[in-house]
């Protein structure tokens, strides 16, 4: 009998197939290694490598030459993962960063932030929505530097 939940804790690259099978379900109705290895840019090979390890720690199941499916504790983990993702996105974009900085940042910070700096970041988030003054003031505050403008040493 297999586990519901994951036997240790997710590396950044199980929460990245995690993401994708989810997005990938959540687009064409089903993820298939070849789907997935297609959208990562990765061999089939290593694509089943993984899955297979994702099926030994109960976040999908995989039959070979048919699909997978998430299990509950595969699902929760990438609706986490994806609401991480669109959460840094959504407050980095209100920071009025342009696209390419945010891809990188948030590709770089998803995995490694805290449920607490993420119920930080949704709550601040929420606050600089219904406070556009405060939106601004922010964002005038968090402007690049400028060429040419003093800097104090710290």
């Amino acid at each position: 009998m297999q586990k519901s939940t994951p036997k240790r804790p997710a590396s950044s690259a199980v929460e990245d197939y995690l993401e994708r099978i989810l997005e990938l379900i959540n687009t064409k109705g089903y993820a298939r290694v070849v789907d997935i290895a297609e959208s990562l840019s990765i061999s089939q090979a290593s694509v089943t490598n993984m899955v297979q390890r994702l099926d030994g720690d109960g976040l999908l199941k995989y039959e070979k030459y048919r699909g997978l499916v998430l299990t509950t504790a595969g699902e929760e983990l990438a609706r986490n993962i994806t609401h991480r993702h669109h959460l840094l996105t959504d407050f980095l974009q209100l920071l009025g960063l342009d696209a390419q900085t945010i891809h990188h940042d948030v590709e770089g910070m998803e995995h490694h932030v805290s449920p607490a700096t993420v119920h930080a970041i949704e709550s601040l988030t929420a606050q600089l929505k219904r406070q556009p003054a405060l939106l601004e003031r922010v964002r005038s505050g968090a402007a690049p530097a400028r060429v040419g403008r003093a800097t104090t040493a710290l």
